[in-house]
């Protein structure tokens, strides 16, 4: 799963997970994020590490509040750092996407057996596409909204890439469904035209030559396909995402989930 990672950096995660261990914290899953896992990595990406984390019932009955991230400093190109599952789950009842992505990640530095296939099946029912839709429109606006594109870093550009084509595979499916982490993956089955696919496969082929933070202008039929998906989906176009009633069964179902793996229950 983790063919071409290098050794010593594999080593240098599984370390940190260890001394994560050694608290008495049980790691439900710590997965490969960022470029690599979103399949445009280059010669210099990062390896980013993430997990999600189950802290021990004696941490939920003190009276001092504990942090609900574990981060470690960025070495070299490791960075690693996780979050309680009491906080994924928070953001996935809002409409993050990003534990939803980490699920997805085919990269996998190491899991608690069943873990990830119980917090699937829960995200699947509690998790609602619409609200991912959302996240998406926000990561594009972030990343596209200023229209900056005539010269631009390609890792600048592939982050507006990427929510663009989740947009296009989840317009696809009326905003039913949950998109592939993988944007080629993704990009596979959204609707989208032959030059759009063409010339996205030769960026992410580029990169994977040029360093991280290599410039280029992007080619005219992408600029325009991330500006019209950003224009479709910002402003009055967001009234296509529907007002969902109310959720709070999805909460009740992630609260007794979070309550059964800081106890143990299976």
């Amino acid at each position: 799963m983790l063919d071409g990672f290098a050794p010593d950096v594999v080593a240098e995660i599984r370390r940190r997970l260890e001394s994560v261990r050694a608290q008495v914290i049980r790691i439900g899953f710590a997965i490969e994020s960022g470029s690599r896992a979103w399949g445009f990595p280059s010669p210099d990406s990062d390896y980013d590490c993430r997990f999600v984390y189950v802290r021990p019932v004696g941490d939920h009955v003190g009276l001092g509040v504990v942090r609900d991230v574990i981060e470690f400093p960025i070495v070299g190109l490791v960075d690693t750092g996780g979050w309680d599952l009491r906080k994924a789950l928070l953001l996935a009842l809002s409409g993050n996407a990003v534990v939803v992505e980490w699920l997805k990640s085919p990269l996998v530095y190491e899991e608690e057996p069943g873990f990830r296939s119980r917090l699937s099946v829960l995200l699947d029912e509690i998790v609602e596409p619409s609200n991912v839709a959302k996240h998406y429109v926000g990561l594009l606006h972030k990343h596209a909204g200023n229209d900056e594109f005539e010269t631009a870093k390609l890792k600048k550009f592939l982050y507006a890439l990427r929510p663009a084509i989740a947009l296009a595979w989840m317009s696809g499916r009326d905003f039913t469904s949950l998109p592939p982490m993988n944007m080629l993956e993704c990009m596979a089955g959204a609707t989208i035209s032959d030059a759009v696919r063409g010339e996205t496969l030769a960026l992410v082929e580029a990169k994977k030559h040029t360093r991280e933070l290599g410039e280029g202008v992007p080619h005219p039929v992408l600029r325009a396909f991330v500006a019209e998906t950003h224009a479709r989906f910002s402003g009055v176009g967001a009234s296509i995402f529907k007002t969902m009633p109310d959720s709070g069964w999805r909460k009740e179902k992630a609260d007794t989930f979070y309550r059964n793996e800081v106890l143990g229950v299976s």
